[in-house]
């Protein structure tokens, strides 16, 4: 695969003689896509290297006399940080910031483990940092355009439902159905997925009811037959209409924060301040007083 340097061929690697390097020298690169690291895979992981040794070394650029950033082994580099290494097996290569970054993200796109929030923002990085279209990047990554419009999408996902994307506590598939609520919608019922473990079809069903609720259609009363009028004066009398009613808080909360929002759009400066508590959801709705 070619690596994204804006250049029309990639970068030739520089001769691959291993060096030993202070382990206190090398950084971790900033563009490192991954920001959830087991630690339970990188305490087996040293354990294999304290066993075997480190069978293959890492890669990095020296960014400053004698201090280097990893391009490729940031796993590798942890687990020898635990085993307490003094020095580590690299092989040094030559590249700008752009081209660090780049080939750090495109290394670790093509390793498996990353979420799909890692994956969406590596993409937006390689975006940036190579001036590509969506188009663009998915014919340097050998991806369908849908495909990397999909993963982009989740980046529009409130950053509590990201973060639980990223620890592995919800799938990519509950965050698409997510994406059909606001952030508040998105909160509540993030919490409702994790408390009752709800599957994607149970999460689909839940979005269904908070979106489109069922109105609940209360029985009249029954009433005494009166007796006929006329047909002139029965065409006058107005038709009965049927109360509905929802019990559904969640439908009441959502109903009110539209009202405030429809009177802001009216003109009218409110001003609006909400509490959570434990037994329930409390509005303050302030307006301006007429001038006279």
């Amino acid at each position: 695969m070619a690596l994204f340097f804006n250049k029309k061929k990639p970068v030739a690697p520089a001769a691959t003689v291993v060096q030993e390097l202070p382990l206190s020298a090398i950084v971790p690169n900033r563009f490192q896509p991954r920001k959830v690291f087991s630690s339970a895979a990188i305490a087996e992981l040293a354990a294999t290297i304290k066993d075997h040794g480190l069978l293959q070394p890492i890669v990095v650029r020296e960014y400053a006399p004698k201090q280097y950033e990893i391009i490729a082994g940031e796993r590798r580099f942890r687990a020898m940080q635990s085993l307490e290494f003094e020095k580590a097996p690299a092989i040094v290569q030559t590249m700008t910031d752009a081209e660090s970054a780049s080939m750090a993200l495109v290394e670790n796109l093509q390793r498996e483990g990353l979420s799909p929030i890692e994956e969406a923002r590596a993409y937006v990085e390689l975006m940036k940092l190579n001036n590509l279209t969506q188009q663009g990047l998915a014919a340097q990554m050998g991806k369908s355009q849908s495909f990397v419009a999909n993963k982009l999408r989740l980046l529009k996902l409130s950053e509590p439902v990201q973060t639980a994307i990223l620890n592995g506590e919800l799938s990519e598939r509950h965050g698409r159905e997510l994406l059909r609520c606001d952030d508040y919608q998105q909160q509540l019922l993030l919490h409702d997925i994790l408390a009752n473990n709800l599957t994607v079809a149970e999460t689909h069903a839940a979005i269904e009811a908070l979106l489109n609720p069922e109105p609940v259609v209360t029985p009249e009363p029954e009433v005494m037959p009166e007796p006929a009028a006329a047909p002139e004066a029965a065409d006058k009398q107005p038709k009965k209409r049927k109360m509905i009613k929802s019990k559904d808080t969640r439908m009441a909360v959502n109903t009110l924060k539209k009202s405030v929002a429809m009177i802001k759009q009216s003109g009218v400066k409110a001003k609006v301040t909400q509490e959570d508590t434990p037994e329930a959801y409390r509005f303050i709705v302030e307006l301006p007083k007429e001038k006279r």
